[in-house]
């Protein structure tokens, strides 16, 4: 460190700040620092530091999905944080989480002397089993419908869901059919509870909901049951995946989108504007869910700002699947 500061001409508490991400270093002594340990290759001791701090510099995560789309993309949120703050990671993956299976992952991260842990697992039992738990560590989670919390962190899907059926009812759409995700996942629950709101206010009728898994086959395989059984005009789907296979189901049955059905999606994968057509859908920035809940353990870690966390509000992006409403 006092090689560093000696190159880049400044002091080892400037250098210090820096390399702990402080916001009181201008933007140009903070760019001589950086070009300054790229040069040495300067790399900070853990070790050193966690006897310096008290701090193993090493955080937990409890992640469940990690195969589906939203969890990946926040577990390379916290991984890329991570690293850009100086912290190792240990992931502890969970298939069905209960109370029995989140004890014991939170028992193996406290073994393992972490400074806190972020549970990335919005289901109804991960959710269940943790409000029922003593954590005896600086701890958040990812939680859809939480509001705004201390230790919790969610984006507002039932709103943007309730937006996304609204765009739909302005096309002059009667009402939206809605393709949902499992009934385990609490957001499943919050962008059916928006969907819900938008028909009732409204005074639209309220089509039974279809359920599928968040996959594309199950939004094929659904979507065929629910053109079959009813004649929707428009479909909200709980995901894009799932918006892939009705699509597709729509496309077999002899019907066009969004000439004879209008489709929105939710999340924006970076697939979405290439779907045939372009997918209407909601963005939800996944990577920015991880970036964030690791921000907010580590200002608890360090006994920052107790002040709740605001909601994050996804948004729709217009594409070409959704049009206004034709009568037959």
């Amino acid at each position: 460190m006092i090689d560093v500061a000696r190159l880049a001409g400044v002091s080892q508490q400037t250098v210090s700040r820096v390399l702990n991400d402080s916001a009181y270093v201008g933007d140009e002594l903070r760019q001589r620092v950086e070009t300054a340990v790229l040069e040495l290759g300067y790399r900070r001791n853990r070790a050193a530091r966690a006897l310096v701090t008290r701090q193993s510099m090493h955080v937990g995560v409890i992640a469940v999905g990690t195969t589906k789309f939203g969890p990946a993309q926040a577990l390379f949120g916290i991984a890329a944080q991570a690293r850009k703050l100086g912290y190792a990671t240990s992931i502890m993956s969970l298939e069905d989480p209960d109370r029995a299976s989140m004890d014991m992952a939170i028992r193996e991260l406290v073994v393992e002397d972490v400074d806190g842990i972020v549970v990335l697992a919005p289901t109804v039992a991960a959710s269940e089993a943790v409000d029922a738990m003593s954590i005896p560590l600086p701890m958040i989670m990812y939680k859809p419908g939480a509001g705004e919390h201390r230790r919790m962190f969610a984006h507002d899907e039932q709103q943007a869901s309730y937006e996304a059926t609204r765009h739909l009812l302005d096309l002059g759409h009667p009402t939206v059919h809605h393709l949902a995700g499992q009934d385990n996942w609490l957001g499943t629950r919050e962008r059916m509870r928006g969907w819900a709101r938008a028909l009732e206010e409204a005074g639209r009728f309220q089509p039974t909901p279809f359920a599928g898994d968040w996959s594309a086959a199950s939004g094929y395989s659904v979507g065929l049951r629910l053109l079959a059984q009813d004649s929707p005009t428009a479909v909200f789907v709980a995901n894009d995946q799932m918006a892939l296979g009705f699509l597709k189901a729509v496309e077999e049955s002899g019907l066009r989108v969004p000439h004879d059905i209008s489709v929105v999606g939710f999340d924006d994968i970076p697939e979405a504007a290439f779907f045939q057509p372009a997918l209407t859908t909601v963005h939800l920035d996944f990577m920015e869910v991880g970036r964030r809940c690791f921000d907010r353990v580590i200002e608890l870690i360090r006994g920052g700002d107790a002040s709740p966390v605001p909601l994050v509000a996804p948004y729709l992006v217009g594409r070409s699947s959704t049009a206004p409403y034709q009568a037959p």
